[in-house]
C-alpha cells in the first residue's frame, strides 16, 4: 500500500526537524537543486582549507609543568564516586506492575463514565501520564480535561496549568493575563460556568468588549435621576440623610427585603424606614437604591461594589451579591490587584472573584511559588478550610501546586505543606496513592525517615504496591537492612518481576547476588540508569576505567540524562580525558542550567571554568567548523558541547539557542529543547525571526493552527528560511490531502531560496528529497539527498538509500546504508533501516545491533516478533512484543500484539491491548477497527 506523501516528513518532527541556525549567510537566488549544494559545498570547502579543524590531543596539549597531584586536586576536589554511596531515586509518580492493564481499565471507565465526570477521569490519566517520557501525552489529557471542565474552579486551574505547560512566564514581554487565542486557556472564558466541550477550540473572547465595561454613556447622576420621584414611595433614613426608593423594587432585591416591605413587619406601613444602626453607608445605600431600578453595578466605584458585596450577603440579595462578585472579578488583572480583593472574596463568600485571583496567582507560577503572600492561601489547613468554603479547595487544585513546588525543591517547607493539603483534598484510591506517595518521597528526601515510613505506608494501604520500595528504603535507613531484602523478595515471588524490582533489591544484597539482580534490573528494563551507573563506578574502583566508561556510554547512547552524563565526566577526569570531561558538562548544563556536580557541591559551570585551561581553545570560527563537523558525524552530544561553548562567548544569539533546542529535541530532552527555545524568542532581534520561535513553541505544544498563523504573519514580514519551514510542518500537520503536497514543496523551494547556512541547506534538502519521495518524484528526490551529501548531510544517505531501494536497487541501499553506519556517531536508526535492505539474517544481525544500541526503538521488536508469527511461533512472538512493552508503552507494539491475540482467537487479551492503545491514541483508527471487531465477535458468542 502507497505510503501516505507525508508520513516521512511528519516522522521528521524530533528526530531530523528542519529547524537551526545560521553559520554563513548565504543569499542563494536560485531553487534548491544542484547549484545550491555546489555553491555551498565549495564555500565550505574553501573555508576548510584556510581553517583546518585540527585534531585535538589533551595530553599533547596540557602543560607538562603542571604537576598531576595538583590538577586532580582542584578537578577533582571532592575524590571519586563509591559505589556503597550510590542509589537510585525513589520516582514520585504513580507507578504500576500491570501497566498495560491500568491503561485498559481506564479507557474503559472514561469511555463509560458521565460526561459531566470525564474532567475527573482525564485527570487521573494525567497523574498516570506523569511518569512516562513522552509530556505531550500529558499535555493531550490535560487538554481534555480542560475541554470537557464544568465549574468555574476546574477550569481557572486546568487553564493555567496549560500556560505553565508552556512556561510562558519565561517569554520576554508577555502577560500573564494572555491567551494562545483559544478558549482553552482565556483567562475571560475560564470565569464562565457551564458545560460546553466544543466552546473550548473557538477564538477566545479577548478581542471582545471587556467584561464589565459599560457600553453606554450613561453616568450614575443620569441613572439617579431617570426615575420620577413621584414613583418613590418610601426612603431609608441614614443619619440624617434620607435616600428614596421604590418600595417593589427594593423588595425585589431578596426575600429578606420583601417580607420586610410588604410581609408582617412594621416596616411595611411605614414610608420612612431607620437604617442607621444597620453600619451601611449613605454611599452603598443610593447604591442598592440605583441597582434595584436598573440592575447594573458597572458604573460605580470599586469601593462601593465592595460594600454592596457585603450588604448583598447581609440582605441575601443573590442577583446584587452575583452582578458585584462578577464586575469584581473582571478588575483582578495582576497579582497587586489579587491579593487585594481575595481578602474581600473570602469574607463575601465571592465564588468568582476568588476564582479570578486564583487566576492571577496560579498564572503567575512559579514567581508566584515564591512570595509568601500568595502562598498563604494555600499551605496552611486554615487556608486550605477558607479555600473551601468558596469552593476553591480542590484535589485539582493541590495537585498542580504540589507538582510545581516538587519541581522547585522537594525538601522545601512549602513543598510538604502542599503535599499535606493534597493528601488532606484526596477522596478516590488513586488520589490517595499519589498525595501519600509523594509525601514519602519529599520526606525521604528531608531525611526524615519515620514520617517518611509512615506516609509509603499509607500509600501502599492504599493500594500503591510502588511505595514498597519507599518502605525498604526508610527501613534500611534505619538500620533494618534483612528487613527491606525480605519485603522486595516477596513483591518479586508476589508478583510478575519488573526491572525496578530487582534494581531495589540489589541495594541490599552484595557480591554476586547484587550483580545478578542488576543484569536482570537492566533486562527486564533497559532504561533503568542506576545498574548502569553502578557497574561504572564498581569498574573505576577496580582500576577499569576504560571499561567504567563504555558502561555509561551504553544508557547515554539512546537515554541522555544529567546524572549520567556528570558521572562519565567525573570518570573523564580520573582517565586525563579533559576535552571528553569538558564535552559531556557542557552538555549536561543544556539540559540542566544550575546543575551541582558531585553530590551538589560544585556548580557545573564552575567546573566548565576549571577545566578549560586543560583543554585546547577554540575562536568561534573553529567551533562553528567544530559544529559542522559533529553536526555531519551525528554527533548530537558532541554538537550540544560546541553549541553550549559558543553559547557562552555569545549568549545573546537566537539562532544558536535555536540550534541548541533542534539537538536537544534529537537527543529526546523535550523539556530542555522547549526552554532553548523560549530563550531562542527572548533574543530575537526581529520581529519575523521572533514570530518564528513562538511558532515552533505553538507547535511542539500542540498547537498547530497558532503555529501556522505565526509563520504566515512572519513571512508577511520578511520571507525567511525558518518561516518557510515552520508553515510547512504545520500545515503539514493540519492538511493531508492530495493538493497540499505540491504547496509543502513550494514552501520547502521557498525555504531554500532564503539565506541559510550549510547545515540547514543540507536538512532541507533532505527534507524536500523526503516529499519528493512521498510524492512518487525519484529522480528529483535523489537529486535533493545527493545535493545534501555534498555539503556533508549525513543522514540524506538514509533517504538515497529509500530512492535505490524503490527503482529495485536493493545492493545499493544496502550499500548508502552501509555509509551512514560508518559515518554516524549515533547509528542505531542506520543499522534499522539498513536491515530493510537485507536478507533474513541480516536483517536479524541489523536489529539485534539496533536493539543493543538503542532499546526503545520499537521497530527490531515488531519485525522480530512477525517472523515469530509468519513461522507459527506465537507465543514466542507475543513474549518479544511483552518484553519490550514491560518498559515502553507504545501504540505500535499493543496494536500489533493485541492483532496477533486476535488472530490466536484469545479476543479478551485483544480487547485489553486495543484499549490500553486507545487509552494512548483515542484516534487511532487501525487500533479502533479492531478494537470494534472483536467487541461485536464478543457479544456475538
Amino acid at each position: 500500500m502507497q505510503r501516505n506523501k507525508f508520513t516521512t516528513m511528519r516522522s521528521l518532527k524530533v528526530l531530523d526537524r528542519c529547524k537551526g541556525a545560521q553559520v554563513y549567510a548565504l543569499h542563494t537566488t536560485g531553487g534548491g537543486g544542484g547549484d545550491v549544494g555546489d555553491k555551498l559545498y565549495h564555500q565550505l570547502q574553501d573555508h576548510l582549507s584556510v581553517n583546518p579543524v585540527r585534531p585535538i590531543s589533551m595530553h599533547n596539549y596540557q602543560s607538562s609543568n603542571v604537576p598531576l597531584a595538583y590538577v586532580n586536586e582542584t578537578l577533582l576536589p571532592y575524590g571519586l564516586p563509591v559505589s556503597d554511596l550510590l542509589e537510585p531515586q525513589i520516582e514520585s509518580c504513580l507507578k504500576f506492575i500491570d501497566f498495560i492493564g491500568t491503561l485498559a481499565d481506564l479507557y474503559r471507565r472514561i469511555e463509560n463514565c458521565p460526561q459531566f465526570e470525564k474532567t475527573g477521569m482525564y485527570l487521573e490519566q494525567c497523574a498516570i501520564f506523569k511518569g512516562l517520557s513522552d509530556p505531550k501525552l500529558f499535555r493531550r489529557t490535560l487538554r481534555a480535561a480542560r475541554q470537557h471542565a464544568v465549574d468555574v474552579h476546574s477550569k481557572v486551574v486546568l487553564a493555567a496549568w496549560l500556560r505553565y505547560e508552556r512556561r510562558e512566564d519565561e517569554l520576554r514581554g508577555t502577560n500573564s493575563m494572555n491567551c494562545c487565542g483559544r478558549n482553552i486557556e482565556c483567562p475571560k472564558a475560564t470565569l464562565v460556568p457551564g458545560y460546553n466541550p466544543e466552546f473550548i477550540y473557538d477564538p477566545c473572547v479577548c478581542s471582545k468588549n471587556p467584561r464589565g465595561e459599560s457600553v453606554d454613556d450613561y453616568s450614575i447622576e443620569d441613572m439617579e435621576c431617570s426615575t420620577s420621584d413621584e414613583y418613590r414611595d418610601m426612603s431609608f433614613c441614614i443619619g440624617d440623610n434620607e435616600i428614596r426608593c421604590i418600595r417593589y423594587c427594593i423588595a425585589s432585591l431578596s426575600t429578606p427585603f420583601r417580607a420586610m416591605l410588604y410581609g408582617g413587619f412594621r416596616e411595611s406601613s411605614k414610608e420612612k424606614i431607620n437604617f442607621t444602626q444597620n453600619g451601611i453607608s449613605i454611599e452603598c445605600m443610593k447604591a442598592a437604591e440605583l441597582y434595584s431600578r436598573i440592575r447594573r453595578v458597572d458604573s460605580f466605584d470599586p469601593r462601593i461594589i465592595l460594600e454592596l458585596l457585603t450588604f448583598s450577603n447581609r440582605f441575601c440579595c443573590d442577583d446584587l451579591k452575583s452582578a458585584c462578585d462578577s464586575y469584581l472579578a473582571s478588575l483582578v488583572n495582576d497579582v497587586e490587584n489579587a491579593l487585594l480583593l481575595i481578602e474581600y472574596g473570602l469574607e463575601e463568600n465571592a465564588h468568582l472573584l476568588v476564582a479570578a485571583c486564583l487566576q492571577v496567582f496560579l498564572r503567575e507560577l512559579p514567581n508566584s511559588m515564591h512570595s509568601p503572600n500568595v502562598m498563604k492561601y494555600f499551605c496552611s489547613p486554615e487556608a486550605k478550610e477558607r479555600l473551601a468554603l468558596v469552593g476553591h479547595a480542590s484535589f485539582l487544585l493541590y495537585f498542580f501546586l504540589s507538582q510545581i513546588a516538587m519541581e522547585e525543591d522537594m525538601k522545601a517547607n512549602t513543598t510538604v505543606m502542599l503535599l499535606e493539603r493534597l493528601a488532606d483534598c484526596a477522596t478516590e484510591s488513586w488520589q490517595k496513592q499519589l498525595a501519600y506517595h509523594q509525601l514519602g518521597v519529599a520526606m525521604y528526601e528531608r531525611k526524615e525517615y519515620k514520617d517518611a515510613q509512615s506516609w509509603f505506608e499509607e500509600a501502599y494501604e492504599s493500594g500503591h504496591i510502588y511505595s514498597k520500595v519507599g518502605i525498604a528504603r526508610t527501613k534500611c535507613k534505619r538500620g533494618h537492612k534483612y528487613s527491606a531484602y525480605k519485603m522486595i523478595s516477596s513483591l518479586i515471588s508476589e508478583y510478575k518481576p519488573v526491572g525496578w524490582m530487582h534494581q531495589e533489591r540489589s541495594l541490599y544484597c552484595d557480591g554476586k547476588e547484587k550483580m545478578s539482580d542488576l543484569e536482570m534490573a537492566t533486562e527486564l528494563d533497559p532504561t533503568l540508569c542506576f545498574p548502569y551507573k553502578y557497574r561504572a563506578v564498581l569498574l573505576l574502583e577496580t582500576n577499569k576505567i576504560g571499561a567504567a566508561i563504555s558502561e555509561i556510554s551504553k544508557i547515554i547512547s539512546f537515554k541522555v540524562s544529567p546524572d549520567c552524563l556528570e558521572l562519565r565526566a567525573w570518570i573523564s577526569i580520573a582517565m586525563e580525558d579533559y576535552e571528553r570531561a569538558l564535552r559531556d558538562v557542557r552538555a549536561l548544563l543544556t539540559l540542566e542550567p544550575n546543575y551541582m556536580m558531585f553530590h551538589g557541591k560544585m556548580h557545573g559551570d564552575h567546573l566548565v571554568e576549571l577545566l578549560r585551561p586543560f583543554v585546547q581553545q577554540w575562536s568561534q570560527a573553529d567551533c562553528w567548523m567544530q559544529l559542522y563537523d559533529r553536526w555531519s558525524s551525528v554527533d548530537d552530544l558532541g554538537s550540544l558541547a560546541v553549541v553550549h561553548h559558543m553559547l557562552a562567548n555569545d549568549p545573546g544569539k537566537s539562532l544558536l539557542w535555536f540550534r541548541q533546542s533542534l539537538l536537544l529535541l534529537r537527543l529526546n530532552c523535550q523539556k530542555a529543547a522547549m526552554r532553548s527555545l523560549r530563550l531562542a524568542r527572548n533574543h530575537s532581534t526581529s520581529d519575523h525571526e521572533r514570530l518564528v520561535y513562538e511558532g515552533w513553541i505553538l507547535y511542539d505544544t500542540g498547537h498547530c493552527e497558532e503555529a501556522l498563523a505565526k509563520a504566515e504573519e512572519s513571512i508577511s514580514i520578511q520571507r525567511s528560511f525558518e518561516a518557510f519551514f515552520l508553515k510547512a510542518y504545520a500545515l503539514a500537520d493540519t492538511s493531508l490531502d492530495q493538493e497540499s503536497s505540491a504547496y509543502v514543496i513550494q514552501l520547502l523551494l521557498d525555504a531554500l531560496r532564503c539565506p541559510s547556512d550549510g547545515l540547514r541547506k543540507g536538512q532541507a534538502l533532505n527534507n524536500l528529497g523526503s516529499v519528493y519521495v512521498d510524492c512518487e518524484k525519484l529522480d528529483l528526490a535523489a537529486d535533493c539527498y545527493m545535493n545534501a551529501l555534498n555539503i556533508k548531510h549525513t543522514r540524506a544517505h538514509q533517504g538515497l538509500a529509500r530512492v535505490f531501494h524503490l527503482k529495485n536497487q536493493r545492493k545499493a541501499a544496502y550499500d548508502e546504508m552501509t555509509k551512514l553506519i560508518e559515518k554516524a556517531r549515533s547509528n542505531a536508526s542506520a543499522y534499522e533501516k539498513r536491515s530493510e535492505y537485507s536478507d533474513r539474517d541480516m536483517a536479524k544481525s541489523d536489529l539485534a545491533m539496533a536493539t543493543q544500541l538503542d532499546p526503545l526503538r520499537t521497530y527490531p521488536y515488531r519485525y522480530r516478533a512477525a517472523v515469530l508469527m509468519d513461522d507459527h511461533k506465537e507465543n514466542e512472538a507475543i513474549a518479544e512484543l511483552t518484553r519490550a512493552l514491560a518498559f515502553k508503552p507504545d501504540l505500535q507494539l499493543l496494536h500489533l500484539r493485541a492483532a496477533f491475540h486476535d488472530s490466536m482467537g484469545d479476543y479478551a487479551s485483544t480487547v485489553r491491548d486495543c484499549e490500553a492503545a486507545l487509552c494512548l491514541e483515542p484516534n487511532h483508527a487501525d487500533t479502533l477497527e479492531l478494537y470494534n471487531k472483536v467487541r461485536e465477535l464478543v457479544k456475538e458468542q
